[in-house]
């Protein structure tokens, strides 16, 4: 479905990726992870049309989406819930849902919106429940809901998500998590970059790793997660002790 290939970005002068290369399949859940500064916003903007100059090749469904602004990148199936959430806090829980269904409005499509709609409601109860709350006033996991939710009025064929447990608390996270898996089973395609390495690789079918603006390792998720460099570097010194304890 997406293919990337020796993808490099720049800031300036500086080259922030460095010839990376990845595929998406349909229907998989594909994590990648990486510390701070290692490039992993900065890949995600190059693919959602959020950063321009940058050179090498994007495919999405065998068609290059190179030179196409954000709003042509929606309408061709991506759509990004971005680091931080980035919600529209004066408006309405609502409004800020029918924000996302710009693309649905312009084609006229009023059924599938309000079938959206329920569907996000269903997905989310308490969005149902603060409806007409500012968005703004909700709580950050309730944000991130709606950021999610917001996302999916687009109708994506492949969602990315940039950093979707950042400042959230255990529990809230792994709500997250199992919503991305439940989207998943219903045949979406999701592209996730997460500092949590470990949750992410538990929910994942593949896995990179970034370092540095380099992609330095990929695999199957459950061979990262047994891979020992991965371990030390992503999942903690006592990531061992703490898995075996499990």
């Amino acid at each position: 479905m997406l293919k990337v290939r020796n993808l490099k970005c720049y800031y300036g002068r500086i080259m922030a990726i460095k010839g990376v290369s990845l595929s998406v399949r349909q229907g998989e859940l594909i994590t990648i992870i990486g510390a701070n500064g290692s490039g992993k916003s900065t890949l995600l903007q190059a693919i959602c049309g959020l950063l321009p100059g940058w050179e090498g090749e994007i495919l999405f469904e065998e068609e290059q989406i190179k030179g196409l602004d954000p709003p042509a990148i929606v309408n061709r199936g991506i759509c990004l819930v971005p680091e931080g959430r980035l919600i529209f806090g004066p408006l309405s829980v609502m409004d800020n849902l029918k924000l996302g269904a710009y693309t649905m409005y312009r084609k006229k499509r009023h059924d599938r919106i309000e079938q959206d709609l329920s569907m996000i409601m269903e997905l989310f109860p308490i969005l149902k429940e603060r409806s007409r709350q500012a968005a703004g006033t909700l709580s950050g996991g309730e944000q991130q809901m709606l950021a999610i939710g917001r996302a999916l009025m687009a109708r994506p064929r492949l969602l990315v998500l940039d950093e979707p447990s950042m400042g959230l608390a255990p529990l809230l996270v792994e709500k997250i998590l199992e919503t991305l898996v439940n989207l998943k089973e219903q045949g979406l395609t999701i592209l996730l970059v997460e500092q949590n390495a470990q949750a992410a690789l538990k929910i994942s079918d593949r896995g990179y790793v970034l370092e540095t603006g380099k992609m330095v390792l990929q695999g199957r998720s459950s061979d990262l997660l047994a891979d020992v460099e991965v371990k030390r570097a992503y999942l903690g010194k006592d990531y061992d002790e703490f898995y075996e304890g499990e």
